[in-house]
């Protein structure tokens, strides 16, 4: 009877439903903590997570130039990898937590002659906001943002 008991309690904590962040998302600037001189906070963003999959399009502006960005991850923590800056390749790995009410996803992707940048997001769900918590480390120093969304 325990042996029982145990086995269906680690079936039932073993699947354990990850959170979706599917949907259309708008940044909300008066919640979100940016950066004074500068910020790549996307002004919106679309993902759409469907089975091992997490695809994720952001709309950005830097300089009155607007531009987007979309990246494909698998949940598994396997490399993926996506389009850079400038030809370049950016190789990421997300991984669930234990509880699996966020993914980490680290992306490291190559600046020439300067090394390497290392990107950390952290999505999870606040109530009814997304809350992706990025840090962001190279030669040129680190930088740390909390961009939270609302749900369009």
């Amino acid at each position: 009877m325990v042996f029982l008991l145990a086995t269906l309690l680690v079936s039932v904590i073993g699947s354990a439903q990850a959170v979706d962040f599917s949907g259309n998302w708008k940044l909300n600037s008066s919640k979100s903590k940016l950066n004074d001189q500068f910020s790549m906070a996307p002004k919106d963003m679309i993902a759409v997570q469907s089975g091992n999959d997490l695809n994720v399009e952001r709309h950005s502006s830097f300089q009155g130039t607007d531009f987007t960005i979309k990246d494909k991850f698998t949940l598994d923590g396997n490399e993926c990898i996506n389009p850079g800056w400038q030809d370049t390749q950016k190789k990421s790995t997300a991984v669930w937590s234990d509880d699996k009410n966020s993914l980490k996803i680290s992306t490291k992707f190559p600046m020439g002659d300067n090394g390497e940048m290392i990107i950390v997001e952290v999505y999870k769900m606040e109530t009814v906001n997304l809350v992706v918590e990025t840090s962001a480390s190279s030669s040129f120093g680190e930088v740390a943002e909390t961009l939270v969304f609302d749900k369009e």
